[in-house]
Formats: C-alpha cells, sequence, structure tokens
C-alpha cells in the first residue's frame, strides 16, 4: 500500500492531509537559505529581498490554493513552522537582523506568509467566479446576486467529512471573500482587483476581522504577543552580541553598521 504520491510536484497523502507536502517545501526552503547563506555575501536588505522573492518564497507557495492550512486550532503549529522560514531569512539582513520579526517585515516591505496565502486565495477565487479562466467553474457556490460564496458544507455530513471540506479552497476562503466590498469584487481585470485589494486593506487597515490581514495580526501575536517578549528579546540580543560566533552558528546578523 502507497500512503503517498508525488503528482505535479504536490505529495498527497491517502488521508487527503498535506503535511507530507508541507514538510517538503519547508525542507527545500530550508536548503535554499542555507545555499544563500553560504555563498551570497551581499546581505544588503534590498538584495536579499530580491533574492526570498525569487528562490526562497515560490517553494513556500507551489500550489498554495491546494494545501494551505486554514487558522483553526490544531493548524497553528504548521502554520508557524512555514512562517519561521521568512523569520529565518530576514534575520540574514543587514542592520536588522536583531529586530523583531513584525519590524524586519516592515523594513523589508513583506508581509507574513499566512495573509499572503489568504491573498492568493483571494486572487484565485476572483479568477474564477467572475470567468477570467476556464476552470472550476463549479467549485464555488455563489449566492443569486453573484456577489458572495456559499458554504457546501452540508451539516448532516459525517464531522470528519465536513472538518475535511473546511480545509479546501471555496470554504476557507468564504469569510474572506465576502467581506469585501463590491468595488473590489467587481474589479474589471485581475491587475485591477490586486490594486483594489491592496487600496482596501491600506483603507481600512484598523478592521480585521475577517479581513484577509487579520492573520497577520494573529500569527504577529502567536510569535511576540508573550508578557515578557520584549525583555526576553532584549536578553537574547545582548547574548548574541557578546557571543557572535553563536550568533554565526543560528544564521542571524548582528551587524548594525
Amino acid at each position: 500500500e502507497v500512503n503517498t504520491e508525488k503528482d505535479l510536484g504536490l505529495l498527497m497523502s491517502n488521508s487527503l492531509g498535506w503535511n507530507d507536502n508541507i514538510r517538503s517545501c519547508i525542507k527545500d526552503a530550508n536548503k535554499c537559505i542555507g545555499w544563500i547563506s553560504r555563498n551570497l555575501m551581499n546581505r544588503d536588505p534590498k538584495i536579499l529581498s530580491r533574492v526570498y522573492k525569487a528562490i526562497i518564497r515560490p517553494k513556500l507557495e507551489y500550489c498554495v490554493q491546494a494545501w494551505s492550512p486554514t487558522t483553526d486550532h490544531g493548524n497553528w503549529c504548521t502554520i508557524l513552522e512555514i512562517e519561521s522560514i521568512q523569520r529565518r531569512f530576514t534575520r540574514l539582513a543587514d542592520n536588522i537582523g536583531l529586530l523583531s520579526y513584525s519590524e524586519r517585515l516592515d523594513f523589508m516591505n513583506l508581509t507574513t506568509l499566512g495573509e499572503r496565502r489568504i491573498r492568493g486565495d483571494l486572487i484565485e477565487t476572483f479568477k474564477v467566479i467572475s470567468g477570467k479562466v476556464d476552470y472550476a467553474s463549479n467549485v464555488f457556490k455563489v449566492s443569486r446576486s453573484g456577489s458572495n460564496i456559499l458554504s457546501k458544507v452540508n451539516n448532516n455530513s459525517k464531522k470528519d467529512i465536513c472538518k475535511l471540506r473546511m480545509c479546501f479552497l471555496p470554504d476557507r476562503i468564504k469569510n474572506y471573500w465576502n467581506k469585501l466590498p463590491g468595488s473590489v469584487k467587481n474589479s474589471e481585470s485581475v491587475t485591477s482587483f490586486k490594486i483594489n485589494l491592496d487600496k482596501f486593506k491600506h483603507d481600512s487597515k484598523n478592521d480585521s476581522c475577517y479581513n484577509f490581514w487579520e492573520v497577520s495580526n494573529l500569527i504577529i501575536d502567536k510569535i511576540e504577543g508573550s508578557p515578557n517578549y520584549k525583555t526576553r528579546k532584549d536578553k537574547f540580543n545582548n547574548y548574541l552580541l557578546d557571543n557572535p560566533f553563536i550568533a554565526r552558528k543560528k544564521g542571524i546578523n548582528i551587524n548594525t553598521h
């Protein structure tokens, strides 16, 4: 009996779970980070940002609409493990290696990987619902107005089946899509949808409930939300400054010049 099968670059399990595929993505990304840290001497944040977007991040986002983990209880360990790749890479940059993760993201103009996955789901949903692509037209159950997504989960179905279906794109993205205003949903093209989506985020930044950037706040809170986080962070930074060989071993750039 075969438990996993690789098809079109994805590791699919006989349980319909994606843990093996996610672990494979993380492993490949970590290998690339190790290669880059050994061979790329320039640690300018702008250069590293381009390298990251071209080489590392695509490995964590290949066919992500198929396997993206939802922000439910039991999935946070996986979500934070994926996020650790970006956390590790941003520590390589000059002047920001000792900053907090949220500060490094702001400095390099990046969002959390969790937010990017949901944004990617929204873009793919727009393509399908608006007819910009000729596939998956029967995947989404759309309201009569054509603007909202309805759940396909049947309450009479078995609990395990309901839980599994909630992980698929149509039910995973439902609340985030329905929260979008008509000016975003009715965009004329994929490019204008992306522009309107970013504008909606900028104009509604303080309202995070069921908006796609909400996951970034949740992830940052999981990482930096403990009451004594800043104290522990400062203590760890001082330790690294006093022991630069430990910083090099951990792949943390302590250069502040």
